[in-house]
């Protein structure tokens, strides 16, 4: 449930994101994973893979970065770093 959370999360804040910018499309997501997000950059990339079908993020290239300080406030979430998108 935690992992299902996190990713409404992040794509909520991508969608955001993208109608702000007045996207077609989303190409590339970049995103800090917390130390305690139970999260490796391969499994974060297979949930977004489900959670953007249908989307506007769908197929876009995922950076993702694991976080190693677990004193960090944002140590249990996914932070989304940056997207580029196509106008």
């Amino acid at each position: 449930m935690h992992e299902h959370a996190l990713m409404a999360d992040v794509m909520r804040k991508i969608d955001e994101v993208a109608q702000a910018e007045e996207a077609e499309r989303v190409t590339r997501v970049a995103v800090r994973l917390g130390a305690l997000s139970h999260f490796t950059p391969d499994h974060f990339r297979e949930h977004f893979v489900d959670a953007s079908r249908g989307t506007i993020a769908e197929a876009a290239l995922v950076d993702a970065v694991v976080d190693d300080d677990i004193a960090d406030p944002r140590a249990r979430d996914v932070v989304l770093e940056s997207i580029e998108v196509e106008r």
